[in-house]
């Protein structure tokens, strides 16, 4: 029998001996390969995004995310990817970029469904996210442009329809110019059972008076680029509450978010980080501190992100932050904070000490060595199934000015990925994950999910000005894994917000369902829990309603479907 490339890799990896920890850390083990199959999985459509050579404006540099999420209940992750423009093209009906559908087919390749699906839209794309706003039991996509967003209403027959208008959440500034909408969010933040929408804002930009790179003149390293953020006003966050009758309304100022100043915002992530049964909102601010809103349980927020530890660097300066990731990388059942930022900085990892603080670990566990990539994607994800999150960063330069050169690793970069040595440290190990990390490219958006069903993590990368990734995990055998599927009866149809706990002999593990995260992208709504070597697990949901339900023993290697109050 011949076998494929990934069954040769399987084939060997069900002989292979039982490696202690001591083993793995000393890179003796057998580590996952990521493999790039984007293009035999029909991901052909290139992402452009600005001029390729030289941008002439900001807006032309920061790209776009990506999308795993199941659109038709299939129980198979599709693939959404945003798509953006150029202001020098003219483009026609048959030629203009558009957003990206594909349909997961269940054997390893997707369907392009964009024009049957009713998603096609040109314009400068920026963020996705994912979530039932109606509770009608589909999951309906939001998508941030500079300007008007799009609200995609999941019809549930394969189609969607833009209730943008209709819903109120069609973005202008006060000035009626257009928003630049960057990372979003759908979160219940007051605990109706109706989601709401978070939608972090960069710039104010009007291409009639914004500065070229001439003008300042804007430089990086001696190279003309285009200018900004530091000179351009920020953008300001916007909070729509869900009314719970297919509107929304803006509370942006009612609730505190435009107390905050300017503020450059990216990537957004939502997550109960003090444990009092509230979501609270934490953004990735470019070239200014970092914004944690916390939730007063009122309907109104306290950003309190240098109180907290969380708005600068180790040094107490501001970063340039790009994208976000959560989890309990260290076991305690809080959840801390892992952000990308800009070349020459480090990525900065923040331990939740609880009492809503945190503290800055990023030089203790190891990630303060690497400082020479951009950071855009940023994730917690176990991709060898052992238990611990690790981390996995998606980088490429802002300028392309800069080229192929040895600065910075160039304009197209590597992965950095991160071993959790299940001690409050981290290990490099990169060069061990396989061609798919390795490959050097213009990455984004980064979404984390598994999309063939077998068990690892792959990953999703929107790349621009180029064709996206789609990076397959190829895990060793042995690691055991569960995923959970959470439908809200009460709590929000998704389940967003629902905390999953899952308990095997010696390990307690906690995560949460979220909408949005990374950078401007969407990651799979099931929770997945790598078990080692436990072939049975225990799991509660707790749901945003207050209601637990608690599963005493189920086997692993499954996609645990809970329906809320179902085992109450």
């Amino acid at each position: 029998m011949q076998l494929s490339r990934r069954g040769l890799i399987r084939s060997l990896s069900r002989t292979a001996a039982v490696f202690t920890f001591d083993q793995i850390v000393a890179g003796q083990a057998s580590a996952p390969a990521f493999v790039n199959v984007a293009r035999e999985a029909g991901l052909n459509a290139k992402t452009i995004y600005g001029s390729e050579n030289r941008n002439k404006y900001l807006i032309e540099t920061t790209g776009c995310g990506a999308a795993f999420f199941d659109y038709d209940h299939d129980g198979w992750l599709d693939i959404f990817l945003v798509n953006g423009t150029r202001f020098e093209s003219k483009w026609t009906a048959a030629t203009a970029p558009v957003s990206r559908l594909y349909k997961n087919n269940r054997d390893g390749t997707f369907t392009d469904v964009t024009l049957p699906a009713g998603l096609a839209r040109t314009g400068w794309g920026s963020g996705c996210c994912v979530g039932d706003f109606d509770n009608d039991g589909f999951d309906d996509l939001f998508v941030t442009y500079w300007g008007d967003c799009c609200l995609w209403k999941n019809r549930g027959n394969g189609t969607f329809v833009d209730v943008a208008a209709k819903a109120g959440v069609t973005t202008r500034t006060a000035a009626g110019l257009k928003r630049h909408n960057t990372g979003c969010a759908f979160l219940d933040y007051n605990k109706d059972g109706n989601l709401d929408l978070f939608i972090a804002n960069y710039i104010d930009f009007d291409p009639k008076t914004a500065p070229l790179p001439e003008s300042g003149p804007c430089k990086y390293k001696g190279i003309l680029v285009a200018c900004g953020p530091p000179g351009l006003k920020g953008g300001k966050n916007i909070l729509y509450r869900n009314n719970g009758d297919g509107t929304f309304s803006d509370v942006s100022a009612a609730a505190g978010i435009l107390k905050t100043e300017g503020t450059y915002g990216l990537g957004v992530v939502v997550s109960d980080f003090d444990n009092d049964g509230w979501p609270d909102i934490y953004v990735a601010n470019d070239s200014t501190s970092s914004a944690l809103y916390k939730n007063n349980h009122d309907g109104t927020f306290t950003e309190i992100a240098i109180e907290a530890g969380v708005a600068f660097s180790a040094d107490g300066k501001p970063q340039a932050g790009m994208g976000v990731g959560v989890a309990d990388y260290n076991g305690d059942g809080l959840f801390d904070i892992v952000k990308t930022n800009f070349a020459g900085d480090t990525t900065s990892l923040y331990r939740n000490a609880g009492g809503g603080f945190f503290e800055d670990q990023t030089f203790q566990s190891g990630l303060g060595r690497v400082t020479r990539f951009l950071g855009w994607g940023a994730a917690f994800l176990d991709f060898d199934n052992d238990s611990w999150p690790d981390i996995l960063l998606c980088n490429g330069h802002v300028y392309p000015e800069v080229g192929e050169t040895a600065a910075e690793s160039g304009y197209r970069q590597r992965k950095v990925a991160y071993r959790n040595l299940r001690n409050g440290r981290f290990l490099e190990v990169s060069d061990q994950l396989g061609p798919g990390i390795a490959e050097r490219v213009t990455g984004r958006g980064m979404a984390i999910g598994d999309f063939d069903n077998d068990g690892d993590l792959d990953v999703l990368v929107n790349c621009i000005n180029d064709v996206p990734q789609l990076l397959r995990c190829d895990a060793p055998a042995g690691a055991n894994w569960i995923k959970v599927k959470t439908a809200g009866v009460k709590s929000n149809r998704t389940g967003i917000g629902a905390r999953v706990v899952c308990i095997t002999p010696g390990r307690r593990q906690v995560d949460e369902v979220r909408s949005g995260g990374s950078y401007l992208s969407q990651s799979d709504l099931r929770v997945h829990f790598g078990l080692g070597t436990a072939t049975t697990a225990s799991i509660e949901v707790h749901w945003p309603s207050g209601i637990v339900d608690r599963i005493a023993s189920t086997p692993a290697n499954r996609i645990l479907r809970v329906v809320e109050g179902t085992f109450a």
